[in-house]
């Protein structure tokens, strides 16, 4: 739908409550109603699953049934899917992630110890499951903290997030983010430019986290003056890491050896966090991984936290958590 065709649609809502938990939210514009509500009622449908209520479409109308707080949270999400749709001229997953998020954080917080909340330039973040208040938890009061699990579960992000409010609130001095420099199963070959240049691929994923919690300019400066520094794992070693926060990502990607090496890092007023997925080893030989390994020598250090996330903790797309446990259950 283009700029000219959007300035024509008619924004207005207007919202009818009925005795029986009910509210119907009713469009005056058929183009919107068909933009909030998605082909085939796919938008609504998932509306309605993250928000586990109950949505019906009848003509130009969205009738809600849940409680009256659920209602009026599922109310401002389509409030705010209308405007997105006015906006853009679309309606994306993340944004009716968003739209849910945005207006369920109160509740969230009644159900959440406050201090499980990590606030963020961008964003204030909450754990959706007790495996990430648990985490959350233990990245804080813990000096070391190893979490295994699938993709999308949120270890590599919270970890960022909670390193970056420590930073912000000088309480360490820098960041340092690592991963080994391993081929996700492809031979890339010969990769042009300088170290940086080469080695920047690996590393994406940890920008692309940071990028999401404070703005794009400032996190730049901080990399280039040294307050975030994002490394491959080689190098490492023989340093010391003081007054630092440093988590080793796709740890299931590097030996016993190295995360032997990383966590010996450690110095005053220091965490270091160490993540991965074993079922995504991408070594010559699987056997090499280090991760499993040091969870199990170490899981009986009182200074050291084991996080173990499953399926039921992926936060990512709802089918993430379908596809890890249909590739669990196979495996």
């Amino acid at each position: 739908m283009n700029n000219l065709t959007r300035k024509n649609i008619n924004p207005s809502l207007k919202f009818v409550y009925s005795e029986n938990n009910s509210l119907s939210v009713i469009f005056h514009d058929n183009d919107l109603f068909m933009g909030v509500a998605g082909e085939f009622n796919k938008n609504l449908k998932e509306l309605e699953k993250i928000t586990q209520s109950s949505l019906y479409s009848r003509g130009n109308s969205i009738l809600i049934k849940s409680n009256t707080q659920k209602n009026e949270i599922v109310k401002n999400a389509i409030q705010f899917l209308a405007n997105q749709f006015i906006n853009n001229g679309n309606i994306e997953s993340k944004d009716i992630i968003s739209s849910v998020d945005k207006f369920m954080i109160n509740e969230k917080v009644k159900n959440n110890n406050i201090t499980d909340i990590i606030k963020t330039p961008k964003k204030s973040i909450i754990p959706r499951s007790e495996k990430q208040k648990l985490y959350v938890r233990a990245l804080r009061q813990s000096d070391i903290v190893i979490s295994s699990g699938p993709a999308g579960t949120g270890k590599t992000f919270l970890a960022v997030a909670v390193g970056l409010t420590m930073l912000l609130e000088k309480k360490i001095e820098r960041i340092i983010l690592s991963r080994p420099a391993v081929e996700a199963g492809e031979r890339l070959g010969f990769l042009p430019g300088d170290m940086k240049e080469k080695v920047d691929p690996y590393l994406r994923p940890l920008y692309d986290s940071l990028y999401d919690l404070f703005d794009f300019e400032k996190i730049q400066r901080m990399i280039e003056i040294g307050d975030i520094e994002i490394a491959p794992l080689a190098f490492m070693r023989g340093r010391t890491l003081k007054n630092s926060f440093a988590i080793l990502d796709e740890a299931q990607n590097a030996s016993d050896t190295q995360i032997k090496m990383f966590l010996t890092r450690i110095g005053e007023n220091s965490k270091i966090v160490v993540n991965g997925d074993p079922t995504q080893i991408d070594l010559p030989n699987k056997n090499m991984s280090g991760l499993v390994r040091s969870k199990n020598l170490l899981g009986n250090l009182s200074e050291i936290a084991i996080i173990d996330f499953d399926h039921s903790d992926v936060v990512r797309h709802p089918l993430v958590s379908k596809i890890v446990k249909a590739y669990s259950k196979n495996d």
